[in-house]
């Protein structure tokens, strides 16, 4: 009997979870990219199972899904979805071929991430109100986001044993449950050491080892970080579009325009591929052109 789209969408969730060691966030990212791909296939009226998708299905699929959604980046990582899908079903021998292998991306043009200057950092920390019982907490967060150019989960996921003072630096643990240590500056860790005076005073304490708390002294959500952030740079009055994630660019950022090793950088924000990283000396073109007048023998 031929696999169903049921069972394999489980089957591959179990992959990507222990085989892969994938977050959570990743793990439903791809089956979000598989679970359009069969409905592509019911509202087209076609009874087909994941054993028999042609590469001809898949690139009417495509058809149909760049005409509802224009955005070139999300195209492409659908079709990255699809492919790590198809892929796990040749690997289970499920198929014999694999109908995605000579599927065409997208082409997409380098998007560059928002920066925020450290004049704007600076702007947005001083809209914290430390009168608050939040707001030694919120200060914290900022300084660690920028100061380690953490991604917001693993921010959210910092624990108390994961700090060390003495040695300033932070373990991480990032994309896939992997470790890495950040150097952290004696601010950013001064600003914790603050906050864990608040911390200590909560009523409740649910999660004993997390840092960052909400009141009710549980961990904080990535939606939460996002709702802080958002706030405190509105009333900042940047205009620009602010994310968690955008502290972690500008982390990287200033390392590189400061000269920092790539290879360092890469290291501290976890990535992967030096390619990753490499998008960073793409994004200040004037400090570029800056450099070269100021240091070139002909400029």
């Amino acid at each position: 009997m031929s696999l169903t789209w049921k069972q394999s969408f489980r089957n591959f969730e179990t992959y990507l979870r222990l085989e892969k060691s994938l977050s959570d966030n990743s793990v439903e990212a791809y089956l979000s990219d598989v679970y359009k791909l069969e409905k592509y296939f019911k509202e087209a009226g076609i009874d087909i199972s994941p054993a028999s998708v042609l590469y001809s299905d898949l690139k009417a699929f495509l058809v149909w899904y760049g005409a509802n959604n224009k955005n070139t980046r999300t195209q492409s990582r659908v079709l990255s979805g699809v492919r790590a899908f198809f892929r796990y079903l040749l690997i289970e021998g499920e198929i014999e071929e694999n109908p995605s292998s000579l599927l065409e991306s997208p082409k997409i043009g380098l998007k560059l991430p928002e920066v925020l200057s450290v004049i704007e950092i600076d702007r947005i920390i001083n809209e914290i109100d430390l009168t608050k019982p939040e707001g030694q907490r919120n200060k914290a967060i900022i300084e660690t986001l920028y100061g380690c150019g953490l991604r917001v989960s693993e921010l959210v996921n910092l624990r108390m044993t994961d700090i060390h003072y003495n040695e300033e630096y932070v373990v991480v643990t990032g994309k896939g449950n992997k470790q890495r240590l950040v150097p952290v500056s004696k601010k950013a860790l001064s600003e914790m050491d603050k906050y864990k005076q608040d911390r200590n005073r909560l009523a409740v304490i649910t999660d004993q080892n997390i840092l960052f708390l909400n009141r009710r002294g549980k961990r904080l959500t990535r939606a939460m970080i996002f709702t802080i952030i958002k706030d405190l740079a509105a009333r900042a009055g940047i205009r620009k579009n602010i994310s968690p994630h955008t502290f972690r660019h500008s982390f990287a950022t200033h390392m590189i325009e400061a000269g920092a090793d790539l290879r360092a950088v890469q290291e501290m924000l976890g990535h992967e591929s030096i390619l990753t990283t490499e998008i960073y000396t793409h994004i200040d073109r004037s400090f570029l052109r800056d450099t070269l007048i100021m240091f070139h023998p002909r400029a």
